[in-house]
């Protein structure tokens, strides 16, 4: 193969409290060559995760977090990409594929890591694929319908309402006829909660007592809380739980940037009273059942019922935008990154 350019963004410093531009590098090479079972993949979309944050590590001596991602090396992240050349048993060229990448033109991988990479599937476009489709998706897809079983008109509250789980999450919650409280930080996702997603409530962490606003609320309680936040609301919901509620543990964002863990819940012994439930939930557990995800969502946005609130940035010179973004509160729906104006879309 010949010298193929690779632009992409290094991991510079470590975050000492908001990540910046200059946490990051620009840095031009070409790609090294394949060994075998690795394949070579152009990049097409990126997801953004809380955890990249955790990935970067901190420069703070008082967290303990070092990262996993070392000082000089491409930053990872989750692609939509194509292969474009392959020394792998099971990926081909022209396979277009969810998997592990970092923030360059041309990623080099082996398909495995924290969440091994799929194809996508047929007739799913790139968009959804790395969106509804990738683990936020199946994380609020089977968060919903395994864990939380909302029945017709029990009380579903949700914390990080507006992110990228959330904002699918609470759409399928009102599918199957709960009423919707949601819990997001600013008043642009709250006014999106109510006027799109169409919850019966939104509270502004940020400007509201959520204690309060969640008594007024759910004056007699409440029957699933969906946990994408990790912080004190938790032991809110734990207090409010009504008779077979359920409690799903999806994501802990609030905790990711801290530099010590708060306290834990106190009243989870109103689970033992209720005879509640609580249960963690990992995505990528869920990837070999993808399918079923598809078979039930994809009706759902073709007929306009289930609609992603995508943030989407163009170009990958704008890739560190998307954690700075993702981070001050500023995206609704999931962040997202389209490499160039010529990448396919929905």
């Amino acid at each position: 193969m010949p010298d193929r350019a690779n632009r992409r963004w290094l991991l510079a410093k470590r975050p000492r409290g908001d990540i910046t531009e200059a946490n990051f590098e620009w840095n031009e090479t070409t790609v090294p060559s394949l060994e075998d079972g690795q394949y070579l993949a152009r990049n097409l979309w990126f997801a953004y995760g809380p955890t990249q944050r955790l990935l970067m590590g901190s420069a703070d001596p008082a967290d303990a977090n070092e990262g996993s991602t070392k000082i000089g090396e491409t930053m990872p992240a989750f692609a939509i990409s194509e292969i474009v050349e392959s020394r792998h048993p099971v990926f081909k060229v022209g396979d277009v594929v969810h998997g592990g990448a970092g923030w360059e033109d041309y990623s080099v991988a082996d398909g495995t890591g924290f969440a091994p990479t799929y194809r996508v599937p047929e007739g799913v476009p790139p968009d959804w694929a790395i969106g509804v489709f990738g683990l936020t998706g199946l994380a609020a897809y089977f968060g919903v319908s395994e864990i939380a079983k909302p029945k017709p008109g029990e009380i579903f509250v949700i914390s990080g309402a507006a992110g990228g789980v959330g904002s699918l999450a609470v759409q399928l919650a009102k599918i199957r006829g709960a009423r919707v409280i949601g819990i997001a930080g600013s008043v642009a996702k709250c006014d999106w909660l109510v006027r799109a997603a169409g919850v019966e409530g939104a509270i502004n962490y940020h400007t509201e007592d959520v204690a309060k606003r969640l008594t007024e609320l759910c004056p007699d309680g409440l029957d699933i809380f969906f946990d994408n936040d990790g912080g004190p609301t938790l032991d809110l919901a734990i207090q409010r739980l009504r008779q077979g509620g359920r409690i799903v543990l999806c994501g802990a964002t609030s905790l990711y940037p801290a530099t010590e863990l708060p306290p834990g819940p106190s009243h989870y012994l109103q689970l033992v009273m209720v005879n509640g439930r609580m249960e963690g939930l990992l995505a990528r557990d869920y990837i070999p059942r993808l399918s079923e995800a598809v078979d039930a969502m994809l009706p759902l946005l073709r007929s306009g019922r289930l609609k992603p609130a995508d943030d989407v940035l163009v170009g990958l010179r704008n890739a560190p935008q998307g954690l700075i973004r993702l981070y001050a509160g500023q995206n609704i729906g999931r962040q997202l990154l389209r490499m160039d104006d010529n990448t396919p879309a929905a």
